[in-house]
């Protein structure tokens, strides 16, 4: 009797032409492609449960998309960021009118930057406003003072073993403009009674060269 039913078992499912004889034998609660109710072991009827492979596909797709728009959103904010700027500074006679090295080394270097094209990134800044910032630095310099603010550090560190009678520190701005900013003086220079150096005399104004261009002292 048990062989007979399997064969006739065997028999329907074998024969059976439609696809869907075999699917709805596998899965009893799908009837016309519509989801059956089940009947449990301890009474009442519980609805099928989603495919396994569908809700892990489901949830990874959107766990994908969450990070992305999260990251994209994140990338998208405004960063405000600050520059570090170096500076040698001492009192204007000493940099602008004795240092006998201080106008070749700056013609030297600006040379330099234009043979290779190269954008400058040092300039002279009389009477630097930055100087609030260091009162233990302002409180040693005999005024007006002249800085040599730069954003490479290690070329200032040589310009300071360069040019000895100086003193050096560095800071950060939100911008050139503010790194830059200066408090309006008048140089004047007295003349030597007699040049003994066998070198001419700097020229008053030779710094101007190496002034910050005008579009930023207009802004500050």
């Amino acid at each position: 009797m048990l062989i007979s039913v399997a064969a006739s078992v065997g028999v329907r499912v074998g024969t059976g032409s439609s696809a869907a004889s075999v699917h709805q034998h596998q899965h009893p609660h799908l009837a016309n492609g519509k989801v059956l109710a089940v009947p449990t072991v301890g009474g009442g009827f519980k609805g099928p449960s989603l495919p396994t492979a569908h809700l892990s596909s489901s949830s990874f797709k959107t766990a994908v998309a969450a990070v992305d728009s999260s990251s994209s959103t994140h990338n998208n904010q405004p960063q405000s960021q600050s520059n570090k700027y170096y500076f040698v500074v001492a009192n204007a006679k000493f940099m602008l009118d004795e240092e006998e090295h201080f106008q070749e080394q700056l013609f030297e270097r600006l040379r330099h930057y234009g043979e290779r094209n190269k954008e400058q990134d040092f300039w002279l800044v009389i009477e630097p406003k930055f100087l609030d910032k260091f009162p233990n630095i302002a409180s040693r310099l005999k005024r007006p003072a002249v800085a040599l603010v730069s954003t490479n550090g290690p070329w200032i560190t040589f310009m300071k073993l360069r040019l000895d009678r100086v003193l050096s520190a560095s800071f950060e701005a939100a911008s050139l403009e503010e790194a830059l900013a200066s408090n309006p003086t008048n140089l004047d220079f007295e003349k030597p009674e007699k040049w003994v150096a066998p070198y001419p005399k700097y020229e008053f104004g030779w710094w101007e060269k190496f002034l910050p261009p005008v579009s930023i002292e207009s802004k500050v």
